[in-house]
Formats: structure tokens, sequence, C-alpha cells
């Protein structure tokens, strides 16, 4: 309202400015007058009776910063987090699989990790629970403030001292830090055609990731497969085998999407024994919180069974070229969606 005020300001000096000469036949028939006074009850009429986009819900807790508009929702597993009016994430176990799963498939203990995209803070929770140091990358500065509406021991959590939090672009962090990690998990916020979203599923940020990861150490990406397109889906997983010589899939937890792991060490097929096995304690228990009645091993082979090959998702469109900066395929998805064409 504060930005259109001038040039309402504008409109009005032009409509009731004195008029000499009329160079426009339709001078004669529309007053400039008319029309401001049409066009300023117009506005007042619909300033009046529009509503900020947060109160269409009851329960909620707002915050705004320079980056976004940040709304948390809802009750018990029904809490949702709502960015710029798009709903982010939920509070699902997929999520703890971003952390258990490549965390669980190092030969050796980890010894610490990255989440980029804190989204509601779960992945980065999963990930504490290994007991090693944990940094956590998001670009808007509200979204990790909201921890604590999500997760009731968020304010523990942050107060151990193997826990950090970094405001700032996740692929701009790693091109300043020296940190290198056993294990790197990105989950790029939804929707995938989101202008700036290819960023995170590109060759040359996997260039980047790959100058952080340690040997064999691993990164995680998930894919909302179901939810994107044959192409997007294909691009992204050619990305991830022009960049690493070891590319893995797994289903989520729920029919979702599918988790792929990367490394530049080889990633050996491994039971779901053996992942539970591996897991200290207190891993095992974050990873049953929400389904106490599965055991680790159980939960492990939910998304170990009927796992879909790298290959068979690029089949689904052989023709697409992988996601790079210059080839965001993510973001070009109109005629796909809408025809069904595919490139």
């Amino acid at each position: 309202m504060t930005l259109s005020l001038p040039l309402f300001g504008i409109a009005a000096l032009i409509a009731f400015r004195k008029r000499t000469i009329r160079n426009n036949p339709l001078d004669s028939r529309v007053s400039p007058k008319s029309t401001f006074v049409a066009a300023s009850i117009i506005a007042v009429v619909l300033y009046s009776v529009s509503h900020d986009y947060e109160t269409r819900y009851a329960q909620r807790e707002v915050l705004r910063d320079y980056a976004a508009t940040v709304i948390a929702t809802g009750e018990g597993f029904h809490r949702q987090l709502i960015v710029n009016g798009f709903s982010m994430t939920a509070l699902d176990p997929m999520t703890k699989y971003m952390a258990h799963l490549p965390m669980a498939f190092m030969s050796r203990r980890p010894q610490n990790g990255l989440v980029i995209c804190f989204g509601m803070g779960t992945t980065f929770r999963s990930m504490l629970s290994w007991g090693v140091p944990v940094t956590a990358v998001d670009l808007v500065p509200s979204v990790p403030a909201m921890f604590e509406y999500y997760h009731s021991d968020a304010r523990k959590l942050l107060s151990n001292p193997m826990a950090r939090i970094v405001i700032d672009d996740g692929r701009r962090f790693l091109d300043g830090t020296t940190e290198s990690y056993d294990v790197i998990v990105t989950d790029p916020p939804p929707p995938t055609a989101a202008p700036g979203s290819s960023l995170l599923y590109s060759c040359e940020f996997y260039a980047v990731v790959k100058k952080h990861l340690r040997k064999d150490g691993i990164l995680q990406v998930w894919y909302p497969l179901l939810e994107g397109d044959p192409a997007t889906g294909a691009a992204v997983a050619k990305a991830l085998q022009e960049s690493f010589p070891y590319v893995k899939t797994f289903p989520s937890y729920k029919p979702l999407g599918v988790h792929f792991l990367a490394s530049m060490s080889p990633l050996p097929d491994t039971s779901s024994a053996t992942l539970a096995g591996r897991m200290p304690v207190a891993a095992v228990a974050d990873l049953v919180e929400w389904d106490p009645e599965l055991t680790a091993q159980r939960q492990f082979d939910r998304v170990l069974s009927g796992e879909p090959s790298v290959d068979e998702i690029v089949d689904r469109d052989p023709n697409v070229p992988a996601i790079r900066d210059d080839q965001p395929i993510s973001e070009y998805y109109l005629l796909r969606y809408l025809f069904h064409y595919f490139r």
C-alpha cells in the first residue's frame, strides 16, 4: 500500500491539473477526475475486504525477515511449515531417513555432517542423535527460528556444542568453507520447478560438494519423484551419474520420492541388519520415535526393498540432458506438464 501511494499521488496531479489543450478526442468523453475517483474507490474497497494470508490459519506463529514470510501452523503430525505461501515439508519419517540412511551406509563411524535446507529441523535433529558435530544451513533466518514449534527438545539441542546453524545460501556456504564432511544431506525446497531450485541439483553444485566430501563420504539427495515430471527426474539422476562414480537409489518411506546416495567410493549392498547394527543407541531411538512398533532393522527394510535403479529413472526420459546451471531443466516444465511433452 505504501509503495502504491506515490502512484496515486501522481495520478491525482494529472487528473486535477488545469487542462488548456485537448489533444486526445477521448478527453471530451472520459473525465480524468472521474477515472481517478473510481480507481480510488475500487482500491479502498479491495483493501478493506482483503486480509493477510496468515489469517486463514487459526493457530499460527508468523515471522518475517528480509527473505520470506514464514508461518508455522497446525498441531501434532499435522503441523506445517509455510514459506511465502508454499508448504515446505511435514513431520514425516522420511526426513529422518535423509540423515540415518547415509550415516548408516558408511562402513566406519561418521565424524560429522552437513544439512543443506533446514526445514522443520527433523533431519538436523536426527543427525545430531549420532553424537557428531552437525552444521545446518538455511537461506531464510525465520525457518530455523521455528525449530521449537515442531520439536519440544529444540532448545536443548541448540545448546549442544556440536549443533551449529548457519544462515546462508547452502551452495555459497560450501564455496566459502574449508571444512570437509562425512555426510552431506540436501533436501532442496519444493517445488522442484521453482526458480533457483535447480542450483542444488546441478553438476556444478555437485562439483562444489565433492570438494568438501571426504573420500569415502556420502551425499544424500532427496527428490520428490512423483511430484516432478519424468524429464526432471531423469535430469537429476543424470547429473548425479556424471558427477559421482557410485550412485544408489532408495524409495522414500512413503511413495513420494527417492533417496539418492552418491559417493566417490563404492557403496556396497548392505543388509538392513547391518545398517541397524551400525547405529548408536540414541540414533536408533530417533529412527523409531514415530513408529515404535517397528525395530530399526524393519525401518530400514522399508527403504531397502524395491530399490529402483538410477538407470530406470534415467530411462523415463533418456534424451534429456543432465541439470546444469545454464540448463535448469526443472524450471522449464510447462509444456511437459500441460501436454505431456518430453524432450
